[in-house]
């Protein structure tokens, strides 16, 4: 800390108070983080050593003098029966053994500590009585939250009864899965929205949501980790809670450790930061506890925190590097999207070159211009993006990046439809959204035209030999033969592709038609629900919407596209040469007396190589499987792959059945034969 006089540090802390506060409005209020975690967390560090240094000078409204932050305007306040505290923070191995050595010492005894991983989620506590679900909110300013009760109902790992009728307060984390949240921006990008920063600002947004059925579209998930102790629950350690916790039907998470040690401590802390990148949630941390509870009510708590808890915080891994060039590319939906090529840097594992830029705000508000220098990281440890720009490094001929008004591919002109924050080209015949859209419903989640990739596609537009998808079953071999360096065998083998194609299921032509907002989950419900395409066409927005998963952004746009007249002739064409527009009600599932799969939830972890996880999940499921994505002792099976990891070693501990690929293979093969 600088060596400063009265009036030096009185400001010093009312210009940090004041950014501070700014800030965490920002990420917690508007869910629009504007700095990373790293960063806020050393401004906090310097004010804390300065209100310290000089505590005439605190105020009632600084960030240290309170747990959580404002509440939301659309929610019931929620008074907490036991306040719900926040952590002390450490950032580094030092510092964690220091809070080690200071509890063992003020103990007098050896010490047993929980590790376990700090969820990138957003804090909520639970009110069950008599074993029912009453409410639920979330942490707020740690006295008071918002009463979110309607919202946590659509997670379907949260029971609304527990398996003992008990009165109990449990907390937690909410979070948004990993993969969830790449489905998610890449749909808020094709239509237009500003992507979201990060998997715990999805998660925060989905449960502040006013419609429950928003909610429920995010998919989120949750982590159980403490509880108020009662009369009808009194475990004497941190492990005995989550065994406990477990016992009544509540989530807990697996990745943990009781350690006897230090050393053992600071090596699971290493271990956790190495797995990191392969969870599918977001962690950013993790945390300390220690296990006895006795030893908890001995250490107490101070203002804002506990004594017997620390929170490791890993810094986000960044790396400088230089924006080369700014390419445009144009989506199946129209929409032009920046991205930064850059020299290419390793980040968080991998090799890194490309970042989106997302759209022209973004570019603006960073003011990122060729041959900066700029610092990139992965926002949630998934999607690379440039967090700030080198100002101090700028050449001084710099000049603001240009901004296109035509579109790259057709040279259309570009618009801004109403609320949009994307340029999108509206011309239904630019060659880029040909490309993506026809690519998009020859992909292996859409109709699975083997062989027919975007180069190919790209290779069949140039030769005019199609312009859309229809025109792909009116090809012949003879066809293909004009592509440049097509050879009769690869002719041939295009052909029976696009022939075997006409048997694919319903839910994989709604998936391949890229309706706006439609994914292949939302393609297969509404294929279970209206079984044929005729159905769906005569169906409201507000029938549709009665379907469970699907909400009213879907619906309105699934009634925009059946409304367009270009979008009807297409299907009558795609009926015309073959296609199934409709599925018979014993189509693609089996009987429950002959199914194996039938009912069975069913965890699929690691590598697996022959199917991908999407593709093994999707055949599951219409095989009458629940396909859930973590196991406890509901599951009744785990398919295991290459890399399995944790999940391998709950299901060994809990006695699930475990199977490998071969296995299932087999067991694949029995249904096939039975059909």
């Amino acid at each position: 800390m600088p060596n400063l006089n009265q009036q030096e540090a009185q400001k010093r802390i009312d210009e940090l108070i004041e950014l501070l506060n700014q800030y965490a409005y920002q990420y917690y209020v508007l869910d629009e983080p504007t700095v990373t975690d790293y960063d806020y967390d050393m401004l906090y560090r310097e004010l804390e050593s300065l209100e310290k240094a000089y505590p005439d000078f605190i105020r009632q409204d600084s960030p240290t003098q309170r747990v959580g932050d404002q509440l939301l305007s659309g929610f019931n306040k929620f008074r907490h029966k036991v306040p719900m505290y926040s952590l002390n923070n450490a950032f580094s191995a030092e510092e964690v053994a220091n809070f080690l050595d200071r509890v063992i010492q003020q103990l007098g005894h050896q010490v047993e500590f929980m590790v376990e991983c700090k969820i990138d989620g957003l804090a909520i506590s639970l009110t069950y009585e008599g074993g029912q679900f009453v409410n639920g909110a979330t942490r707020g300013d740690g006295t008071v939250g918002e009463d979110i009760s309607q919202n946590l109902r659509t997670i379907k790992s949260m029971p609304l009864r527990l398996q003992t009728p008990i009165d109990l307060i449990v907390r937690g984390e909410a979070y948004m899965p990993k993969a969830v949240f790449l489905e998610l921006n890449q749909g808020r990008e094709e239509s237009g929205q500003v992507p979201l920063a990060n998997p715990r600002n999805a998660a925060a947004g989905a449960l502040r949501q006013i419609d429950p059925k928003v909610t429920a579209q995010r998919k989120l998930n949750l982590f159980l980790y403490s509880a108020v102790i009662g009369e009808d629950f009194q475990p004497s350690s941190q492990a005995e809670l989550f065994e406990e916790l477990e016992k009544i039907g509540l989530r807990t998470n697996p990745f943990r450790k009781l350690c006897q040690t230090k050393e053992e401590v600071i090596e699971f802390l290493q271990q956790i930061e190495q797995q990191r990148q392969s969870l599918d949630y977001e962690i950013d941390g993790a945390v300390i506890k220690v296990n006895r509870f006795e030893d908890q009510d001995r250490l107490g708590f101070t203002v804002k925190a506990p004594r017997w808890a620390i929170a490791y915080k890993f810094k986000a891994e960044q790396a400088e590097t230089e924006v080369l060039e700014v390419e445009w590319t144009v989506g199946r939906t129209g929409v032009v999207t920046p991205t930064a090529v850059m020299s290419p840097v390793q980040l968080a594992g991998t090799k890194v070159q490309r970042a989106s830029l997302h759209n022209v705000d973004y570019i603006k508000n960073l003011d990122i211009r060729l041959h900066d220098r700029v610092i990139l990281q992965k926002a949630g440890d998934i999607i690379p993006e440039v967090v700030s720009v080198l100002v101090d490094q700028r050449p001084e001929d710099s000049e603001p990046l240009s901004i296109p008004d035509h579109c790259p591919v057709c040279q259309s002109k570009l618009v801004r439809l109403d609320e949009e924050v994307a340029l999108r080209c509206i011309n239904l015949a630019c060659p880029a959204q040909q490309l993506a859209q026809i690519s998009h419903f020859t992909s292996r989640d859409a109709m699975n035209i083997v062989g027919i990739g975007e180069k190919v596609v790209g290779k069949l537009l140039e030769q005019e030999l199609i312009h859309d998808v229809a025109d792909l079953y009116d090809l012949e071999v003879a066809d293909f033969l004009k592509l440049p360096q097509t050879k009769e065998k690869s002719a041939e083998n295009y052909y029976q592709s696009i022939q075997a194609s006409k048997d694919q299921d319903l839910a994989k032509l709604i998936f391949g038609l890229g309706i706006r907002h439609v994914g292949a989950k939302a393609a297969r419900l509404l294929a279970d629900h209206f079984m044929s395409m005729d159905a769906l066409q005569a169906a409201s927005a507000e029938e549709i919407s009665q379907i469970e998963g699907i909400g009213p952004m879907i619906s309105h746009s699934i009634r925009a596209y059946m409304e367009n007249e270009e979008s009807l002739n297409l299907l009558k064409r795609l009926e015309a040469a073959g296609l199934k527009l409709s599925r018979d009600k014993d189509e693609n599932q089996i009987t429950q007396e002959s199914s194996y799969w039938q009912d069975k939830t069913v965890v699929v972890t690691g590598s697996l190589s022959t199917y991908t996880r999407n593709e093994i999940k999707d055949l599951l499921s219409q095989l009458g499987a629940n396909v859930t994505s973590s196991v406890s002792k509901q599951t009744d099976l785990l398919v295991v792959g290459e890399k399995a990891g944790s999940k391998l070693t709950k299901a060994q501990d809990l006695g699930v059945p475990v199977i490998n690929e071969a296995e299932l293979l087999e067991k694949l093969n029995e249904v096939d034969a039975n059909e």
